[in-house]
Order: structure tokens, then C-alpha cells, then sequence
């Protein structure tokens, strides 16, 4: 008797979807791009082209959403393609930028980078339909990566040029790491209907804020990235202040009843 297989025959001359794969291949590219120019020393080239595929990596889920061309290897190939673009390009930018001015603890931050960013998309995409997909279980690794080249970014508009030395970067680089893997909510903007109706604050909100992101892209950036990484301690700390509160106020209101 043979074993059954694990796909069928049929299953695999379906083939696969080209748009948002093709999407996902383009943000692929980009992560492999910033990897070589930043081992020739192009970190700003190398930073924009991370930037690039989180873009690109964002339109790959909603074209494939829209579209109705979700598949089961389009989800596997999005996670490899982001381990690359999101784990490895921002690690190796971050150690020919600044790490390695730390001799081992450098490169053992930076592996520390890569191996957390993989656990995060394995931990994603086991939860996936577990975790209500209106906030995300860790900080995503594409905003991780955002941090990263949004900080070489900044560092060149300020009329920095070449490395960086400063050991506040492996402390940084840490603690992206270890919020990867943490179980602080993140809001995942998922739930955001750009189709439907809005009030028109909102959109004049976002016209605004497009006009200030122009204005200092390379500020705007790295204080959206910076703010979107805080968020998620803030909120955590703000729900158990909320909790700890009503605790007590139902601790008091208890024990006045008593009395």
C-alpha cells in the first residue's frame, strides 16, 4: 500500500497566482538588493530599498484579498520572501552600518535579529487563525525593518556620512528583537475600509499628513516606524493601568458594602 501523498496531482497543475506573487518576488528583489549595496557601503541605497518591498509587501496580501487569488503558497512564499527582505537585509545594513564596530556581541545582535524575526513569521502564520486579526502578537518584522532603514535614513539627512558608532544601536537593535518574539499587542490597521465612507476630518487627517511626509520624509519615517514601536508597550501598559484601576475601585466598593 503507498503512502498518501501530501499534495495531489491535480493540486499541483493548478500552478499559482502571478499578480501578488509577482509582487511578492518584487519585494524579494528589493531585500536582496539592499543586501549587496550594503556590503558594497550604499546603506542609504540599501535602506530605501527596504522601504520599497515593506511597500510592496503590503499590496502583495490586499491584491491578493481583492482579487481572490489567496493561496496556500502564496502565504509560504510571502514568509520566506520576508525573512529575506525583513530579517536578513535590515540585519546585514545594521552590521556593515554599525554592528560590527562591537566585534562578537555585534554579530551575535544581529544573528539575535535575524533568528527572532524568523520565530515571529513562524509564530504568525501558526496563529494566523487564532489571534484576532485586528492587532498582531509581537511587533511585525516589516515594522522592525522600518526601524531600521528609516534610522540610516534619518542619519543621512542629519549630514551623517559612512558608519555609525554609537552603542546605543545594539541596545536598539535588541530590544527590536526581543518585541518580535513578545506577546505585546500591536493594532495591525486591517480593520480600515478605505472603500467605505469616511468623515471628511479623516480624510483632510490624511491629506495632512501626506503633505508633512513629503515635506521630511526621512523625519516623518522614522517618527512614524519609532512611534508605531513604542505603541505597543504603551497600550500594555495603559490596559494594565486601566485594570489595575477597576481592580481597585471594585476592591473598595466591596469593602464599603461591608462596612
Amino acid at each position: 500500500m503507498t503512502k498518501p501523498s501530501r499534495f495531489r496531482k491535480a493540486d499541483m497543475k493548478k500552478g499559482v497566482y502571478l499578480l501578488p506573487n509577482l509582487f511578492t518576488t518584487a519585494s524579494l528583489f528589493c531585500g536582496f538588493y539592499s543586501i549587496i549595496a550594503s556590503v558594497k557601503g550604499n546603506f542609504f541605497i540599501a535602506a530605501i530599498a527596504i522601504i520599497i518591498a515593506i511597500a510592496l509587501d503590503g499590496l502583495d496580501g490586499r491584491i491578493a484579498r481583492i482579487t481572490n487569488t489567496i493561496s496556500k503558497f502564496g502565504a509560504e512564499y510571502d514568509s520566506l520572501s520576508d525573512l529575506v527582505s525583513f530579517g536578513v537585509a535590515p540585519t546585514v545594513l545594521m552590521y556593515m552600518w554599525s554592528l560590527f564596530q562591537h566585534g562578537k556581541w555585534g554579530w551575535l545582535t544581529a544573528f539575535l535579529f535575524v533568528v527572532c524575526g524568523a520565530m515571529r513569521l513562524a509564530r504568525f502564520n501558526v496563529q494566523s487563525d487564532l489571534i484576532d486579526s485586528r492587532v498582531f502578537n509581537g511587533l511585525p518584522i516589516p515594522a522592525a525593518a522600518a526601524a531600521v532603514a528609516t534610522a540610516v535614513l534619518l542619519y543621512h539627512y542629519l549630514g551623517g556620512e559612512g558608519t555609525f558608532s554609537n552603542p546605543v544601536v545594539i541596545f536598539s537593535v535588541i530590544g527590536l528583537s526581543l518585541l518580535m518574539v513578545s506577546s505585546v499587542k500591536y493594532y495591525s490597521f486591517k480593520d480600515l475600509n478605505f472603500f467605505a465612507r469616511q468623515p471628511f476630518m479623516s480624510f483632510f487627517l490624511i491629506v495632512l499628513i501626506f503633505i508633512i511626509v513629503v515635506a521630511e520624509p526621512q523625519i516623518m519615517m522614522f517618527t512614524f516606524a519609532f512611534g508605531y514601536g513604542l505603541s505597543g508597550p504603551v497600550w500594555q501598559l495603559a490596559r494594565a493601568g486601566k485594570k489595575y484601576y477597576e481592580d481597585t475601585r471594585q476592591r473598595r466598593t466591596i469593602n464599603v458594602k461591608k462596612i
